[in-house]
């Protein structure tokens, strides 16, 4: 699924609700705490602070799928195409960065 599907499919859902986005400030208190609960989940399975016997197993991937929803629900709500602007940072990241690092023999 690309990126322009996605947006259509999260504000088709959305659109389904009389609420409908949630305000820029809420949408990013929601992003934080799901970046929470991703490092929370990467912190049990790699970091020093294992689950507890008691504690739920999470999922590394619906975490970061949870992150993508909101950064989905953040562009539709401000009219971004996520497309477009993941096309435009890549641009930047190759101009500015492309020696930064050292390059893998091919």
């Amino acid at each position: 699924m690309d990126i322009r599907t996605m947006q259509r499919e999260v504000d088709q859902w959305i659109g389904q609700f009389e609420e409908g986005y949630w305000h820029p400030l809420s949408m990013l208190a929601r992003l934080i705490e799901e970046v929470g609960e991703l490092s929370r989940e990467i912190n049990h399975s790699y970091g020093q602070k294992p689950k507890k016997p008691e504690e739920p197993a999470g999922s590394i991937e619906l975490e970061l799928a949870d992150i993508l929803f909101i950064i989905i629900c953040y562009a539709n709500s401000l009219n971004i195409d996520l497309e477009e602007a993941f096309t435009r940072m890549m641009e930047k990241y190759r101009s500015r960065d492309s020696n930064r690092w050292t390059r893998k023999e091919v």
